[in-house]
């Protein structure tokens, strides 16, 4: 090994590092826009419950603004759960592994990163065209007269949370390959 093999991996892990942030600001934006759909979504409810109950008029359109809000919300906070280690997986043989052999257990790391990131791919290549067939076809929820809302824009935002949640893979699978006296500082798990 060269003498310059430490300083080309701190310029390296310098440059993830870099990358990383930004990537990370993009998803922490993307939660925020997910709680404030949240948010809206309660105050709907809570509107729809009041205009039935006190006025006998219940909001149009509140069970389909739900059902589409949901898988909107779903897609905008994931990768969020990536960034601060807490999407939900067993680490139980994980840990044993790390045990006897670290290296397995990095390369196990990598493995699964990579894979998640695959499978999102695909996920994110097969709703292009659902997006496309939306926006093309004006497609629509609701009944005509009552209430419509477009369902274009929750195929957008699909498309927008599994780019974040392939790009959080595959920046977990690069930190994973890093020796561990690069990584600095873990990501905060309170930067929810």
């Amino acid at each position: 090994m060269s003498q310059d093999n430490p300083q080309t991996m701190s310029a390296l892990w310098s440059s993830f590092e870099a990358a990383r942030r930004v990537i990370d600001f993009a998803t922490r934006a993307l939660n925020m826009l997910g709680t404030l759909l949240i948010i809206l979504l309660v105050v709907l409810i809570n509107s729809d419950v009041v205009g039935r109950t006190v006025f006998g008029a219940p909001v149009s359109g509140v069970p389909e603004m739900v059902s589409l809000s949901i898988v909107a919300i779903v897609f905008l906070q994931i990768a969020q759960t990536v960034v601060v280690g807490r999407l939900t997986r067993s680490d139980a043989l994980l840990n044993v592994v790390a045990r006897k052999w670290p290296r397995v257990r990095q390369g196990m790391e990598v493995v699964f990163n990579l894979l998640a990131a695959g499978m999102l791919i695909i996920l994110f290549s097969s709703s292009v065209s659902l997006f496309e067939k939306s926006w093309r076809k004006q497609t629509f929820i609701g009944s005509i007269g009552d209430f419509t809302a477009p369902v274009w824009p929750v195929k957008l935002l699909i498309l927008v949370g599994c780019t974040a949640l392939i790009l959080q893979f595959i920046l977990s699978a690069i930190k994973a390959l890093m020796p561990q006296n690069l990584h600095h500082q873990p990501v905060s798990h309170d930067d929810i």
